[in-house]
């Protein structure tokens, strides 16, 4: 009689080791996504993952649902209607675009260009949490250096981590999780310090929410120096998360280099149709986008009255340092049917959303100030 087969039905046991994997795999963290909120009592509001939380620009679902009776036919490889419109919105030739799947498909293609073993890549710490992941599966050095007290950039300290190895420098701004960005006036000087033959990428994944009319602008500051790549999403304000597409501004040898190692056919036809729609729709963007502004600094100054400590944001998120209380205030949170993102140790980072998810929040964080600061009982 034969042994019944410990994995079950329709396939065959086989003994020996498991298939030979990369070894660096086991250093690498995993990326978390935000959780949605649940709760009993009420409705669960998500503000762990950055996505808008309105419903698509007026025509773009019409284009998607258009676009989903070609689903049997490849994309086209080279965007070329999005790349066109693109060029002319941006004011950028169309050969200084590469189109990817969100701006993170894009830092993988960068990875594959510029860094490999051996070399390393310069960052802030903490900031976007895909940088360490992309950077050792390239094979190359993540380089952390801490933000500020402020929760800011140290440029100061970045230029002076920057050696002969460096081969990649991410500059986040606004920053994320911490949402605080940069000006103009403070980096371009160092941009000027980094030697030409490293590549600088600038993330500007939330530059839509940014109004200050001094802050650095990536396409104006990559116009005059090709080691500069501006990263760039309809992920947030355009609130097409669940579509992937994403592009980079660069010089013709580096958006040429990213074409080229570009997972083929990576961005949809959907993705691409309502990229194209939505671009045709700047009025009602820029309202919405007002609209998330009223709320992010609503939500900043409320907490600020409760007494925390709320970095300027130019983000749709807001930032909140806690240390050791991190994951005790995400817990909270999740039960009073409200999720936020918490990184370690750190702190948490709240995406702005409706203004009932607001309201939510801050009754929550409340809540758990008032908790936190009463005595224990007997002490």
């Amino acid at each position: 009689m034969s042994r019944a087969n410990p994995d079950g039905p329709g396939t065959r046991a086989h003994k020996g080791p498991p298939p030979r994997l990369r070894a660096l795999l086991d250093t690498i963290p995993a990326y978390v996504p935000g959780r949605p909120a649940a709760s009993a009592d009420g409705p669960g509001w998500k503000l762990s993952s950055n996505e808008n939380p309105y419903p698509p620009l007026p025509g773009v679902l019409e284009a998607v649902t258009a676009a989903a009776g070609r689903m049997n036919r490849y994309p086209d490889p080279l965007c070329t209607e999005l790349t066109d419109r693109l060029a002319a919105h941006l004011s950028v030739p169309a050969s200084h675009l590469a189109l990817g799947t969100g701006s993170s498909g894009l830092l993988q293609q960068l990875l594959h260009i510029g860094a490999g073993p051996g070399d390393d890549v310069v960052y802030a710490w903490r900031s976007f949490e895909s940088y360490p992941i992309v950077t050792r599966l390239s094979g190359a050095r993540p380089v952390e250096v801490p933000l500020t007290q402020d929760e800011a950039h140290d440029l100061d300290a970045m230029a002076q981590a920057v050696t002969d190895r460096t081969r990649l420098v991410f500059v986040c701004t606004p920053n994320n999780p911490t949402g605080r960005a940069l000006r103009r006036d403070t980096l371009e000087p160092f941009l000027d310090r980094l030697p030409p033959d490293v590549l600088i990428v600038l993330d500007e994944a939330y530059a839509e929410f940014d109004g200050d009319p001094h802050r650095a602008d990536g396409l104006e500051l990559h116009r005059d120096r090709p080691n500069v790549v501006v990263l760039r999403t309809f992920s947030m304000a355009y609130g097409l998360a669940g579509l992937r597409v994403g592009y980079a501004v660069a010089h013709e040898p580096v958006a040429d280099a990213l074409r080229r190692v570009a997972v083929p056919f990576g961005v949809s036809t959907a993705a691409q149709s309502a990229a194209v729609a939505s671009l045709d729709r700047q009025a009602e963007l820029t309202e919405r986008v007002g609209r998330l502004v009223t709320e992010r600094e609503r939500l900043r100054g409320a907490l600020l009255e409760q007494g925390w400590t709320v970095p300027d944001s130019r983000a749709n998120f807001v930032w909140l340092r806690l240390g050791r209380l991190t994951g005790a205030f995400a817990d909270h949170c999740r039960d009073a049917g409200v999720s936020v993102r918490p990184y370690g140790r750190d702190g948490v980072r709240i995406t702005v959303g409706e203004r009932r998810a607001g309201d939510a929040l801050l009754a929550a964080a409340a809540r758990f100030r008032r908790q936190a600061s009463a005595p224990s009982p007997g002490g």
